[in-house]
């Protein structure tokens, strides 16, 4: 059984496919906060730190690895871990991705099956990470 109290951030530029998206998550039982822009995201990130961060390829004011690469360069934020949404499934797209620092990569239009297995494994690996220290 999952633990789905943890809290996700989602930033997606698409009004639609963030309402969506927020909405399964919720379903799921987690809390989801959501942005429609990098800028709100990291305004956001400011006061809060999420359990997991959803950001989209292509965002309001920069570009997703670009946001990715923010947080993966951040002592602050460096720990969180990171879905990068994409309509890109290409494999160099998938590679820029994780060497910003994503530790997962959905393609959009996306399984919700597959999402949801994706955020319990991020979800669970920040549940098991205290106890591996």
């Amino acid at each position: 059984m999952f633990d789905r109290s943890h809290q996700l951030l989602l930033i997606e530029g698409d009004p639609t496919l963030l309402e969506i998206t927020a909405f399964r998550l919720e379903l799921l039982g987690y809390q989801v906060e959501s942005r429609d822009s990098a800028e709100r995201g990291l305004e956001w990130l400011k006061d809060h730190l999420p359990n997991v961060v959803i950001v989209d390829h292509v965002l309001p004011g920069m570009d997703g690895i670009e946001f990715i690469n923010r947080l993966s360069n951040d002592t602050r934020t460096s720990d969180i871990p990171i879905m990068f949404l994409s309509i890109n499934g290409d494999l160099e797209d998938v590679q820029k991705a994780y060497n910003a620092g994503a530790d997962e990569y959905l393609v959009i239009p996306y399984d919700p099956l597959v999402l949801e297995a994706k955020i319990e494994r991020l979800t669970s690996a920040v549940t098991a990470a205290p106890a591996a220290k």
